[in-house]
């Protein structure tokens, strides 16, 4: 089935770039046609059938790359079925009430209802002490985040899956 799909991602130090491609991943096993692409490397979008835009959250937005492409391709991808994902919250539970029922960033909020994306998931993060800066230590110490990789890769594939679904229902 030759449905090609754009993973798009921002990342800072790596973990929603591992989600993206565990997306990738399971989009391929589905038979769809996945490339996993950093936001600011995409390019052109008239390949691709659907497409995917995750990025890491820090202090409720996202990174400035996804946010750009999103603000840059909001027309090209109202004229296609969008996904939208963010990762973030460390700890254990769900991910919505640890982030206090945050889903989106606000500012991005409008953009993505004039795509009709049509779901936005946050899935949970990973934190490694050792990637972060001296200020980033300070914020965690200070914030008490837990470190450590929380990500649910069960969830993750899961809504993976469900997309694939989607787009074969579509397709066929």
């Amino acid at each position: 089935m030759d449905v090609p799909v754009l993973v798009a991602y921002a990342t800072k130090y790596g973990a929603t770039a591992e989600i993206a491609d565990k997306i990738g991943q399971v989009l391929r096993q589905a038979g769809l046609r996945a490339d996993v692409l950093p936001a600011d490397r995409a390019g052109d979008l008239t390949p691709y059938k659907a497409v995917v835009l995750g990025s890491a959250v820090y202090i409720g937005q996202w990174r400035k790359e996804a946010a750009k492409f999103l603000e840059a391709n909001e027309k090209k991808l109202a004229g296609r079925p969008v996904w939208l994902f963010s990762s973030g919250p460390t700890g254990k539970g769900d991910p919505v009430e640890l982030m206090k029922g945050w889903r989106f960033p606000k500012a991005l909020q409008p953009i993505a209802e004039r795509t009709h994306a049509r779901d936005m998931a946050i899935f949970h993060g990973a934190l490694d002490s050792k990637k972060l800066n001296l200020i980033e230590k300070w914020m965690i110490k200070n914030v008490k985040a837990p470190v450590g990789d929380f990500r649910d890769w069960d969830a993750i594939t899961a809504w993976a899956t469900a997309i694939a679904d989607a787009l074969k229902k579509e397709v066929s």
